[in-house]
């Protein structure tokens, strides 16, 4: 998969415009894309970061990150996903980035979605949903989510966010209505970000192979 992740990553560079500032996420196949970003960093402005850790690797490249705070609006956002349905709606945030993930998608004009094909699915849920937590709402998100979605959430021990926040899986969902559950499950006080990208989900995405697939 590794190489359908490369090809996906390349891909994307396609979408890259001279003199832009580029948002971008986290994760593999978001790895091979800053790999190809360092080529022509040249040609690009600077970039937004998702997370420290890929906030290292374009550093490693020479790419100057940015504060969003400081660009305004982006005009393209680049990120992966854990999972995509058909209508580009996605579970995003096994790799725990999803609130600053969903910050750079929400400042983007476009946000172009790279994958290998084993993240294509035709209803999300089998890839437990991720959902940012103040540590101290830990079990009482925990509760109410079990009482919401009959979804089983587990604690992602030992991981904090680059927010300080802990992570809850919820295992076991078939997702039939995407942005319903991302707006009931940010109500609940604690929650800092749900892992459903489907109220701003994916405006392209582009699935590793040869050739890549480009779903607009």
């Amino acid at each position: 998969m590794s190489e359908a992740k490369r090809l996906a990553g390349e891909k994307a560079i396609e979408f890259v415009e001279d003199g832009m500032i580029v948002g971008v996420g986290t994760g593999s196949t978001v790895a091979y894309f800053i790999d190809a970003l360092g080529g022509i960093r040249d040609r690009i402005k600077g970039a937004v970061s998702s997370s420290e850790q890929s906030t290292a690797r374009l550093k490693q490249h020479g790419i100057e990150v940015l504060d969003l705070n400081h660009t305004g609006t982006l005009s393209l956002y680049v990120d992966g996903a854990d999972e995509c349905d058909p209508h580009k709606r996605l579970i995003k945030g096994g790799g725990a980035a999803l609130t600053r993930e969903k910050i750079i998608a929400e400042a983007s004009k476009q946000f172009v979605c790279i994958v290998d094909p084993s993240k294509q699915v035709p209803v999300l849920g089998r890839f437990p949903l991720p959902v940012e937590v103040i540590p101290m709402a830990r079990s009482l998100v925990a509760r109410a989510i079990l009482a919401m979605t009959g979804g089983q959430p587990v604690w992602r021990d030992g991981v904090t966010t680059d927010n300080g926040n802990v992570v809850l899986d919820i295992h076991n969902l078939s997702i039939t209505d995407p942005v319903a559950m991302e707006r009931e499950i940010n109500q609940i006080p604690g929650v800092v970000s749900v892992g459903l990208f489907a109220r701003r989900p994916a405006d392209i995405v582009i699935v590793g192979g040869e050739p890549p697939i480009v779903l607009r």
